[in-house]
């Protein structure tokens, strides 16, 4: 397998990953994050299949994720509702298998641009590896928001207290 069919496969992989996820979600904001994060891996699918295919490929800057700025707008909303969120007991666990799935995706890309000889094929491995790395901060800003409360809550009991 070379390294533009592992890329597809991994990119499928992660596709399903988030879609599978997405269908079980309940929160429609949450849901939202997983479908555009499926979406990209659908987008990094394509240009890793006419890579393969030996045909041109080209990472176009309309089509760059816009993942970070939904991010912001989905948080802003949930924060302008101010009603009281509760996730499924698994929604931690689920966020953190796509950590783990970004960072693996943008460390191989990267790997795999120091190792490719063709400077189109280093630049579109290393573009795709600054999307995995945005994707890898939006899922980190959704572990954060979900473990907040439980922070939180730590935090307010104890911060504002003097030493003795």
């Amino acid at each position: 397998m070379n390294i533009f069919e592992f890329a597809m496969k991994m990119e499928e992989d992660g596709r399903k990953f988030y879609l599978e996820h997405a269908a079980k979600q309940a929160s429609p904001h949450l849901k939202r994050i997983l479908e555009e994060l499926a979406d990209d891996e659908r987008k990094h699918y394509a240009i890793f299949k006419s890579l393969n295919e030996g045909l041109p490929a080209e990472f176009e800057r309309t089509r760059e994720t816009k993942i970070l700025s939904s991010v912001r707008n989905v948080f802003e909303t949930l924060k302008s509702e101010r009603k009281e969120l509760s996730f499924p007991p698994d929604a931690q666990q689920i966020w953190e298998q796509a950590r783990e799935i970004e960072k693996k995706s943008e460390d191989f890309y990267r790997q795999k641009a120091g190792e490719v000889t063709l400077s189109e094929q280093k630049q579109i491995l290393n573009r795709i590896a600054d999307e995995e790395h945005k994707h890898w901060v939006t899922v980190e800003s959704v572990i954060k928001f979900l473990d907040r409360p439980r922070h939180w809550l730590e935090d307010a009991e104890w911060s504002n207290l003097e030493e003795y």
